[in-house]
């Protein structure tokens, strides 16, 4: 080999194999995008011929409990006996996303929770009453509707007796950290009762942990992906680790309004579908995604529930608890 060439290609080596280290990519960072020689990127997406994405965590990840994953019709038990409560989780034992009344059993005893984030305010995923009577001195939620939050709190506050929390409003893209857990707003395709608020979703970050909450939306915005450093063009070019989103609808399910507002399996199987494809969703192996939101109108029993949901796909139950990595 000729002295130029051998240099040309020692000082090459090492840039390679720093980006492709998987250390680097337990960050959420994935390799750049390098075509084949005389090729270009397509739509800032990797490239096939750069093989598998290797996944390494580096942490403990994210526990998350389901507190409810039922979405606004479910008022009661079903005929079968099952019941699912309103969309809720709780992460890490410390911090909830959404909250009402039905799924005040289901936080476990002796937790001592202090903050929660909504997703926006629509009953069946706020009630600042039960939000106050568990103790909660937190709560974040879109800036869009922050006032109205005030006066829904103070009312509450009137009624039980326990002091008004602190209300932090937050922006698209505006991260806060709470009991280690990094959480950054996004926006939702969901409307509300009042037109000038607008929805959100969640992503938590935690060590190499990259979970994305999506309840209520209609799919996920372009403006969220590429807030969370995975859209077409980020420049940032991280990856989801986990995902939760509702599937408010059933595989084969017939279109009608809801379709504005929320996802069905089949959307959540093509939105999970192109995120894998394209490495803006790697997870470790064996990870599901999990759904919540699931319609009273729209489904069976659990075990009805598994028999139709596709792979990767799982329908979350009230009391599951799943590590994400």
């Amino acid at each position: 080999m000729k002295r130029r060439k051998f240099l040309r290609l020692a000082a090459v080596a090492p840039v390679a194999a720093a980006a492709l280290n998987p250390m680097n990519l337990a960050q959420g960072q994935i390799p750049p995008n390098r075509p084949p020689q005389g090729g270009r990127p397509r739509g800032g997406f990797p490239m096939r011929d750069q093989g598998p994405v290797v996944y390494v965590p580096t942490g403990p990840g994210i526990h998350v409990r389901f507190l409810g994953t039922g979405a606004a019709d479910w008022f009661g038990p079903a005929e079968n006996g099952e019941l699912r409560r309103h969309a809720s989780i709780l992460a890490d034992g410390k911090v909830l996303f959404d909250f009402t009344p039905s799924a005040a059993d289901m936080v476990p005893e002796g937790a001592n929770v202090e903050v929660v984030f909504f997703t926006h305010s629509h009953s069946d995923h706020y009630d600042p009453k039960a939000t106050l009577e568990l103790g909660v001195k937190r709560v974040y939620l879109g800036e869009t509707w922050l006032e109205r939050a005030q006066r829904d709190f103070m009312r509450a506050s009137e009624q039980t007796g326990k002091p008004v929390p602190e209300i932090i409003p937050l922006k698209f893209g505006q991260s806060v950290e709470e009991h280690g857990i990094k959480v950054t707003p996004l926006p939702a395709n969901h409307a509300s009762n009042v037109a000038s608020e607008l929805t959100l979703i969640y992503l938590l970050e935690k060590d190499s942990t990259r979970l994305l909450y999506a309840t209520d939306t209609a799919g996920l915005t372009a403006i969220a992906l590429g807030l969370a450093g995975v859209g077409q063009f980020s420049r940032e070019r991280k990856f989801l680790t986990g995902i939760i989103m509702e599937a408010n609808m059933a595989p084969g399910y017939q279109p009608d309004q809801r379709m504005f507002a929320h996802s069905s399996v089949d959307l959540v199987e093509s939105t999970v579908k192109i995120l894998t494809q394209t490495r803006k969703y790697v997870p470790v192996e064996g990870q599901k995604v999990y759904l919540t939101h699931l319609s009273k109108s729209e489904y069976g029993p659990q075990v009805e529930v598994d028999r139709i949901i596709p792979e990767p796909l799982k329908a979350a139950y009230d009391g599951l608890e799943v590590v994400f990595r």
